[in-house]
């Protein structure tokens, strides 16, 4: 048990950076993202022994984040909007400031459905089965929501992008 303990303490200290940034990318909320952070822990601790045996942890957390996210979702109270903007600093992603502000904010305005699948395609870099097997739909779904979801962002960008007259570098 103790071994199993420290295994799990080594996975979570390793990964949980990273779990929180997906858990937000796919939630838009850093207090909600936590949330769905610990639920995916708690879950995986009970799985723990036989999720680390067929050796695909992190897609095993992946997929609770976003069954979790959209569990959630689905809550009358998470229907509120968030109070608390700017408290978790944004990741690193080679963006300027202002870029990945607008890149934030225009992935905010994608459904939940197309949001799930931009963050796990092109800010993970899953392939199409991977996001699909994830999302539990079709490779189909996958890519027309991609296709939808690229389209919006282009335009929420483009848009972004004329209203302050240019590119921010």
């Amino acid at each position: 048990m103790a071994k199993r303990d420290d295994e799990f303490s080594e996975y979570v200290e390793l990964r949980r950076t990273h779990l929180r940034r997906i858990a937000y990318l796919v939630c838009g909320d850093v207090h909600r993202a936590e949330d769905l952070v610990q639920t995916a822990l708690m879950k995986l601790y009970v799985a723990w022994n036989r999720v680390q045996r067929s050796g695909n942890v992190d897609a095993y957390v992946r997929r609770i984040l976003v069954n979790s996210g959209i569990d959630e979702s689905r809550r009358p109270w998470r229907r509120e909007s968030p109070g608390l903007d700017g408290l978790d600093p944004p990741a690193d992603s080679g963006l300027a400031a202002e870029d990945r502000r607008a890149l934030m904010e225009a992935l905010a305005e994608l459904p939940a459905g197309q949001r799930r699948v931009v963050v796990l395609r092109y800010f993970l870099g899953l392939t199409i089965e991977e996001t699909a097997a994830d999302l539990d739909c079709s490779a189909g779904t996958v890519k027309s929501q991609s296709t939808r979801a690229l389209s919006k962002l282009n335009e929420l960008l483009t848009a972004q992008f004329r209203a302050v007259g240019g590119p921010h570098r």
